[in-house]
């Protein structure tokens, strides 16, 4: 059963007083904020710096949602979801599609020059910008710098000529993890821009090949399988090196201590030559409601909440690396070594824009599966080109729900 919206999180009620500048119909005006779990105390205080620095003296109440879940929240009833929403940019298709999220017509320009190309990119579907970019995700390399050299983490090959590296390549989240070597090595995931549902190439020999690869792993004695189990694994020595998300940091380091690096992923030869391993890029986005009654007033929260100022606190604060161009250049994230890092991996040398039309809802499950068979031994090489053919095939359309 699907959880009930409302007892997701706290709701926390800004009441301001109603108009007193005489203007007009304001005091008809209310809106409502989805946020992150855990969130809600650090955006009262935004949402009051938003109110006092533009004299705004209607109501916003601010709820705290899943917002992992905003798609199937705003999609089941988007008359009774918040104006706006903070939601992963990959879910922003199956919203546009659905007719529920409101186009940005006002703040374009404003995204467009403050903002990474990626993350721009993120927030547009079919050449138009729905999102208002907040932030950005990806996962990268963290070592024990007592066993690995900054040089040996730049290859694949050097990390695992000299030591153990932990690896999802058979269960859950192996296809988060290992689909954008596909990318990595020349295949084309939904097209150039991932927005074409028969733009898949991963059955040319590119793609056969890291599929070969990602099979050959499983007789490679320095990659180790692992999972739900991969921090106890670098506890207990089985492996000195690992890939994870910015939500990794604090269990590494609690293990590694002094000892832990963070880098980049490293480079690799899949069988077409030394390329670089690349990860998904995730923003985070606010975008507004298509049912909302006050589109104005909406459009300005939201671009306000992903402006350069409340982008800065939400990293002092909460952690979140920015999206901006300009921060993303400034001392305070260049010096910290998680920032810095997922700052460099969220260019497109580095990372592939989790492609954000409906299909892929139905591509995780297939890709999966053929992943995981392949690590396993189940998938003989002369059926990998079928097998990818397949994938294609079966993830070129909108699985039903």
């Amino acid at each position: 059963m699907k959880k009930k919206l409302f007892a997701i999180g706290s709701v926390l009620f800004l009441s301001f007083g109603l108009v007193s500048c005489g203007q007009g119909a304001e005091d008809e005006v209310s809106l409502k904020l989805w946020v992150d779990p855990g969130s809600s105390e650090f955006y009262e205080s935004v949402v009051a710096e938003y109110r006092e620095t533009y004299d705004i003296d209607y109501p916003i109440e601010i709820i705290e949602s899943d917002t992992g879940k905003a798609q199937e929240y705003v999609k089941k009833d988007p008359e009774a979801a918040a104006d706006v929403f903070s939601m992963p940019h990959d879910q922003l298709g199956q919203l546009v599609e659905a007719g529920v999220i409101y186009e940005n017509t006002k703040y374009r320009d404003d995204v467009t020059e403050l903002n990474t190309e990626q993350a721009v990119e993120a927030a547009t579907y079919e050449g138009k910008m729905y999102g208002y970019p907040y932030g950005v995700e990806s996962m990268m390399l963290y070592y024990d710098k007592s066993v690995l050299s900054e040089e040996d983490v730049q290859t694949f090959e050097g990390i695992v000529a000299k030591a153990k590296i932990g690896l999802n390549l058979e269960e859950n989240g192996a296809d988060y993890f290992a689909v954008p070597f596909f990318v990595s090595n020349g295949s084309k995931l939904y097209g150039d821009n991932g927005e074409d549902p028969n733009g898949t190439t991963f059955n040319d020999q590119y793609g056969v090949n890291v599929l070969k690869w990602i099979a050959a792993q499983k007789a490679n004695p320095n990659v180790v399988q692992a999972n739900a189990d991969l921090m106890s694994q670098l506890e207990n020595g089985s492996i000195s090196a690992l890939v994870s998300g910015p939500w990794g940091k604090d269990s590494v380091e609690e293990i590694l201590g002094d000892n832990m690096g963070i880098a980049t992923y490293p480079m690799n030869d899949f069988g077409n030559g030394s390329v670089q391993m690349k990860a998904f890029l995730g923003v985070k986005l606010y975008s507004v409601n298509a049912f909302t009654e006050h589109p104005l007033e909406a459009m300005a929260l939201a671009n306000y909440l992903a402006g350069e100022e409340a982008q800065s606190r939400a990293f002092d604060e909460l952690g979140m690396t920015p999206s901006n161009l300009v921060l993303q250049e400034t001392a305070k994230v260049l010096e910290n070594p998680l920032a810095s890092t997922v700052v460099e991996m969220a260019t497109p040398e580095h990372t592939l824009l989790m492609p954000k039309i409906p299909e892929m809802v139905g591509f995780w499950p297939s890709a999966l599966s053929v992943i995981s068979d392949a690590y396993k031994g189940k998938i003989p090489e002369n059926q990998m080109e079928n097998k990818l053919t397949q994938l294609i095939e079966d993830t070129s359309t909108v699985a039903e729900e």
